[in-house]
């Protein structure tokens, strides 16, 4: 939700959306949280601007490239990860659209490559070590003894880099 809360408040109301396969839990929450946004801003949902595919930079080059030549193209795209959000950098690149000043991209997961990319990458950061920690603490914790219904929740934050900005004015 704080990705497309983020490129609303900088004016942005066609936000695509390039998210994860449908099994994943992941990819329907961070589809659930758009679709909040969306609706907490007034924006009405547009099924014609979400596309779904694998995590990898690929899926996010091929499935931008369809978004970015639609005839009313997204002014921002929230990818589910940033291994999509560096394939949308590439279709970007290869149309001749700039980032951030033509097109604003958010993406996931704060890997370390995302500070590094030209320019640096808005994203949502994971706990990663966090997780992995509970993780193990949880995994030790089933040996010994019978636990029902765990839930953790590591709160993730936005990372404002260089790749969002306010949508081109027409």
């Amino acid at each position: 939700m704080a990705a497309t809360r983020h490129l609303i408040e900088l004016g942005h109301r066609r936000i695509g959306l390039i998210s994860g396969p449908q099994d994943l839990m992941c990819s329907r929450a961070r589809v659930s949280g758009y679709r909040s946004a969306l609706e907490e801003a007034g924006i009405p949902l547009d099924e014609t601007i979400l596309r779904r595919g694998e995590f990898i930079p690929e899926a996010g080059r091929v499935l931008a490239l369809e978004l970015l030549q639609l005839e009313d193209r997204p002014t921002a795209i929230f990818a589910g990860n940033d291994m999509q959000a560096f394939g949308v950098y590439e279709a970007a690149r290869s149309l001749g659209i700039s980032i951030p000043e033509q097109l604003s991209v958010v993406g996931y997961d704060d890997v370390p490559p995302a500070k590094w990319v030209g320019p640096a990458l808005t994203t949502i950061r994971q706990p990663l070590i966090e997780m992995a920690e509970e993780a193990t603490r949880l995994v030790l914790k089933l040996r010994s003894e019978t636990v029902d219904n765990i839930r953790l929740d590591l709160a993730t934050s936005l990372v404002v880099r260089g790749s969002t900005a306010a949508p081109p004015t027409p």
